[in-house]
């Protein structure tokens, strides 16, 4: 988490989890009971490490920097405009909140209902089912509910006062302090950016996060820098450097911050992606759930892939090469990275369908 700074959550469960794959990508096999725990768990001898907030998007973030995000240094969330929902019915919040302290941590069906029944006994304020979840959400982006525990993948809210510790929920930090410091691990996790990519990490507010980085600048904690085909200015965080050499090879999720912001990808890679989860599948290029492929430092192909946990299997239902790269080194390397995935999904092994240009020399060697 030093590096990346934070871990997108996302609910696609085609080949694995999206917040899984960032450690597997960098670490190699693990056990996701790690993250599990560090997320999910709290006990005295092991308190909770993460927490759950909106931060790129939803997203799990050390618990010590929850107050960096309600500094006012991010920019108004969607969920503002559920605000009528109160402004309609004062009462509702206080009892939504009152029936989380009572039953939480507890999903947004078994509260749904409970507040129905309680709402057909009282002849209080009758709850539209609607109501309870976009309350849910409105709530947790306030930062007022969090995110107690997890049953599968559905969260279970609870009050947030009873998930962080009180050092923390009583620091207060302004919306410039704020900024900057969330301008600062955005720096740190990206290496060299431009402003727009410091911003986008963390959805910062423009102002602000302009406003952090000439601050930043000014405090030598952000160097100016020019990057050769970057029309834009960018910015180098002191600590970076730049290795002599890269090895190595990672299966990057959609949503792994390498590659989240798509043009930032493009300029630094020369890769264009694009996640086709809801294009039709007759206009899909790749395919459903594509995994772009690092090799030494270069994006060098992309797997459509799906966790086939009926048959056991990895399965591969696209694969395909980027121009000028060594095809037969490529198919080698992404076929043993492969194999480690599926072996770490606890999968028997790798299937290779005929889809893309790459798919028969993968084939051959996966």
């Amino acid at each position: 988490m030093s590096r990346v700074q934070l871990i997108q959550l996302d609910s696609v469960n085609v080949a694995v989890r999206a917040h899984y794959m960032p450690l597997f990508s960098r670490l190699g096999a693990y056990s996701p009971s790690l993250l599990d725990d560090a997320a999910w768990s709290h006990t005295a001898r092991k308190p909770r490490m993460l927490v759950e907030s909106w931060a790129h998007e939803a997203s799990l973030i050390p618990v010590e920097d929850w107050p960096l995000l309600r500094s006012g240094a991010k920019k108004p969330g969607w969920w503002r405009h559920y605000a009528h929902l109160l402004e309609d019915e004062p009462g509702l919040g206080d009892e939504l909140l009152a029936a989380v302290k009572e039953l939480g941590p507890i999903g947004a069906g078994p509260l749904e209902r409970a507040l129905l029944q309680e709402s057909q006994r009282s002849r209080g304020p009758w709850w539209d089912r609607s109501e309870v979840k976009r309350l849910c959400e409105y709530f947790f982006g306030l930062g007022v509910l969090t995110t107690g525990t997890r049953k599968g993948f559905e969260r279970l809210y609870d009050l947030s006062e009873r998930v962080l510790p009180p050092s923390v929920l009583s620091r207060e930090v302004s919306a410039e302090e704020g900024a900057q410091a969330l301008v600062t691990r955005a720096a740190v996790a990206l290496g060299v950016a431009t402003e727009p990519d410091l911003r986008d990490y963390y959805r910062l507010d423009p102002r602000r996060s302009q406003a952090a980085v000439a601050s930043l600048v000014a405090d030598g904690v952000l160097e100016p820098v020019s990057v050769d085909g970057w029309k834009a200015p960018a910015y180098r965080h002191v600590s970076a450097r730049t290795p002599r050499q890269v090895r190595g090879r990672a299966l990057l999720c959609p949503f792994d911050p390498l590659i989240w912001e798509r043009a930032r990808t493009e300029r630094i890679f020369g890769f264009r992606y694009r996640i086709e989860i809801y294009v039709p599948e007759a206009r899909r290029v790749h395919g459903y759930y594509v995994f772009p492929f690092l090799l030494d430092g270069h994006l060098v192909a992309r797997v459509d892939l799906k966790a086939d946990r009926a048959a056991g299997v990895l399965r591969v239902q696209g694969a395909f090469a980027e121009d000028g790269v060594d095809r037969a080194r490529v198919a080698v390397e992404l076929g043993e990275e492969l194999r480690l995935m599926a072996s770490w999904l606890e999968l028997s092994g790798v299937v290779v369908n005929g889809r893309g240009d790459l798919a028969a020399e993968l084939a051959a060697v996966a």
